[in-house]
């Protein structure tokens, strides 16, 4: 707006600076004098003019276009996810289809009486119901990306709220000669944030880091105050690590690098939106074969506002 402003009295500023100079030198000392001067500062005030119009002009393209990226940008997020919603649910629903065909055929052959028969039907059945369980979880994890609920802010203790998630996990990891490794800042202050979905988020981030591992690595886990305002939170695996041009796919809704059928790919989608609705950041850095580090940044104390990704 100021800028429009300024550029607005910005074509008189040639036709006043030679008048006045004429005027200040006294030389209009002949009428014709004073002609030419008005003619240039007429020439003057229409190429200033005509450079202040193509600047306007400019910026409403570049705002028109800005504009129609920010729309295009909607759109393809709303086509991928689309197609993920297709792709996931069409995966479970056509394994249960190809399994009711199976007991369709069963009963019509009369042949259920045969124990072979009623042990393959009880497969049959049991595979339905995963791919079922399946489906739900997928509809409850796309209603928490939708779901907007206000974060209630409470005084926490951060290293405690890590070590508790750590402890959730540790026995499974055990069982998998994962360890855990805690490296927590002892002087780390008191932050003002949400409990529940913090303890979400870093959860996660640790069954992911299983996941990567599978067995015999390592998981660390540290806290550290990142600034005067702010701490982190940083959990570095062992794993597999994540190709490089799958890095910055990985908070994508419905992208996963596991296997077909062992994610819905919206863990770490819910994740990035639950620390950014809390007024931080979260980011990733993975070397292929190698390693993966998750960093949180936190503010200590800040209230936040606008939309959030809730999960459960």
């Amino acid at each position: 707006m100021v800028n429009r402003l300024n550029r607005r009295f910005f074509p008189y500023i040639p036709s006043v600076l030679v008048l006045a100079s004429a005027v200040f030198t006294g030389v209009f000392s002949e009428p014709w004098q004073a002609a030419v001067l008005l003619v240039i500062a007429g020439i003057a005030y229409a190429n200033a003019k005509g450079t202040v119009e193509r600047i306007d002009k400019a910026e409403d393209a570049c705002r028109t276009l800005h504009e129609q990226l920010c729309r295009a940008e909607k759109l393809s997020t709303v086509d991928e996810l689309s197609a993920g919603i297709a792709h996931e649910i069409n995966n479970p629903l056509g394994i249960i289809a190809q399994e009711t065909q199976w007991i369709k055929h069963v009963f019509k052959s009369k042949t259920l009486h045969k124990l072979k028969e009623i042990e393959d039907c009880t497969d049959s059945l049991n595979q339905i119901c995963m791919q079922v369980d399946r489906c739900k979880e997928i509809v409850h994890k796309l209603l928490s990306l939708a779901r907007e609920l206000e974060p209630v802010i409470q005084c926490l203790d951060l290293n405690e709220l890590v070590s508790d998630m750590t402890k959730i996990v540790k026995k499974e990891m055990e069982e998998r000669n994962i360890k855990i490794l805690l490296n927590l800042e002892t002087t780390l202050p008191l932050v003002y944030s949400d409990p529940p979905l913090l303890r979400q988020v870093v959860l996660n981030l640790l069954i992911n880091a299983s996941h990567a591992i599978e067995r015999d690595g390592e998981i660390r886990v540290s806290t550290m105050a990142a600034s005067p305002q702010s701490v982190k939170v940083i959990v570095m695996d062992t794993g597999c690590g994540i190709p490089k041009e799958q890095v910055d796919k990985i908070f994508t809704p419905f992208f996963s690098t596991k296997k077909q059928g062992k994610g819905t790919g919206l863990g770490l989608a819910i994740c990035r939106g639950i620390i950014e609705r809390l007024g931080g950041n979260i980011s990733v850095v993975s070397e292929f074969g190698k390693s993966t580090t998750f960093t949180i940044h936190l503010p200590i104390n800040r209230i936040p506002q606008g939309d959030i990704l809730h999960g459960s």
